[in-house]
């Protein structure tokens, strides 16, 4: 097999595969044929697969934000009076993984947590998809972290008419507080080199440390959020100082992501709701079935345009454009991109950048075939000479794409989650129209040549 077949089975692979993730995994028919109503359900089979040691399932659901399947938006401002100024950021940041942590428990799928600065002010963004109870919501939420040391002790443990049977192992809660905890760190053991956390107590955790950890050498000292229990590190020696240090079989990730959580109790911040806001499902699902009809009608009309502008290159332009579709979805559901309404706007503009590339390298096609060369020459020269503007005007929104999702998080750009979503899909369609645009295209017009030279041929003849 050479080359040109090597690469047309695999875009054909390619193709049958998108097109089998970007299925839904049932289709309902519902029709009337010669006076009889006819209704069917079709089920996918679904494919497992482990690749790379991970789990893939052909039964991927294609994620919706918030503006599509409703849910609620909660804006909180936190108050930063009583934080240092060069603590605000961990404070806040603090703040943020708390209550992610919070929305993990509480099942939400999909939420997005972002912090942003706005002037003197300091706050959360917070969008959970699918949530239909307010309160309980804004319960979840709009509470400040509270973070305690306990120490481990034998409970008595009693059966369903309440008498004690035995004794269990059990934490019990003592005065030492996160408002004593001045600091907790990432650090790095010299003998070791391993990751550690450094706590750093103040005057009064200074004592309460101190004599927790003389009465209890051995045990385990459990530091709860919430109360919900963190880490638990055993007491090897009494601590005081005020200063301790934490280790374990930590990862640098985990011991940043430890101190993290330690900082919410040693930084409260309070919080206030500022804003809240419920959005429908409603408004969502009619928002999806107007942005797919007009999809639908503008996909049409290009496949129109282009067959009637640019005969069989047209056709091979609307077949590679078909692949674009079944790719983009395909890649929309193995990533977990959450579509927004935004985003399906990114979707539909970069469908017409797809043809865009065709467009150029028809047109050069056209000129070339013109002054006398063969119609497989003008094709190479059709793409060849076509391929600077395309690469120009698609790297000038390679940069658009990325400024607006702004992926290291710059304080002077756009933070938005409704715009980054727009930027993502953007990103995503103007990269695989490339892809369709001159490679599957380019693929598809050589496997045709045959044909199309005859065509052509005997156009120029006539």
């Amino acid at each position: 097999m050479n080359n040109l077949g090597r690469r047309l089975t695999f875009i054909i692979f390619l193709a049958l595969f998108s097109l089998y993730i970007a299925l839904p995994t049932s289709i309902s028919l519902d029709f009337s044929m010669a006076g009889r109503q006819i209704k069917a359900d079709i089920d996918i089979p679904k494919i497992s697969l482990n690749l790379f040691g991970k789990n893939f399932s052909s039964d991927l659901p294609l994620k919706q934000g918030l503006d599509l399947q409703g849910g609620m938006q909660v804006i909180l401002l936190a108050d930063m009076n009583g934080i240092d100024l060069p603590d605000r950021e961990d404070a806040l940041t603090s703040a943020q993984e708390i209550i992610r942590r919070r929305v993990d428990l509480y099942g939400v799928s999909e939420p997005l947590i972002q912090t942003a600065k706005s002037g003197d002010q300091y706050r959360l963004i917070i969008e959970l998809p699918g949530v239909d109870d307010p309160a309980q919501a804004l319960a979840l939420v709009g509470t400040t972290a509270q973070l305690d040391f306990r120490v481990e002790t034998e409970l008595p443990a009693l059966d369903e008419n309440g008498e004690q049977t035995d004794t269990q192992i059990g934490f019990l809660p003592t005065e030492l507080t996160g408002k004593e905890l001045k600091k907790a760190a990432t650090q790095f053991d010299p003998n070791t080199g391993e990751p550690v956390i450094s706590l750093q107590f103040d005057d009064k955790g200074t004592e309460l440390f101190a004599a927790m950890t003389t009465d209890y050498v051995g045990k385990r000292i459990g530091i709860f959020i919430d109360g919900y229990p963190v880490v638990a590190p055993v007491v090897s020696t009494p601590i005081l100082t005020g200063q301790a240090i934490m280790t374990g079989n930590f990862t640098v990730d985990d011991a940043k992501q430890l101190a993290i959580q330690l900082n919410a109790g040693a930084l409260p911040v309070p919080i206030q709701i500022l804003e809240q806001r419920t959005i429908g499902a409603n408004l969502g699902e009619a928002s999806v079935k107007q942005s797919v009809f007009a999809g639908l009608v503008g996909l049409g009309l290009v496949v129109v345009f282009m067959i009637l502008n640019y005969g069989f290159h047209g056709a091979v332009a609307a077949l590679a454009l078909a692949i674009y579709a079944a790719l983009t979805v395909a890649i929309y559901k193995i990533m977990g991109v959450t579509l927004t309404l935004p985003g399906i706007a990114g979707l539909l503009l970069s469908i017409g950048m797809a043809v865009d590339a065709n467009i150029l390298i028809f047109e050069r096609f056209k000129e070339e075939f013109r002054v006398g060369h063969s119609y497989l020459n003008a094709l190479e020269l059709g793409f060849g000479r076509a391929w600077e503007s395309i690469k120009d005007a698609n790297l000038v929104t390679i940069v658009t794409a990325l400024v607006l999702i702004n992926p290291l998080n710059l304080e002077f750009l756009n933070r938005s989650g409704m715009v980054r979503g727009f930027g993502v899909t953007l990103l995503i369609g103007v990269l695989l129209s490339l892809f369709t645009g001159v490679v599957v295209s380019r693929t598809l017009l050589r496997a045709f040549a045959p044909i199309l030279q005859k065509f052509y041929h005997q156009k120029d003849q006539s």
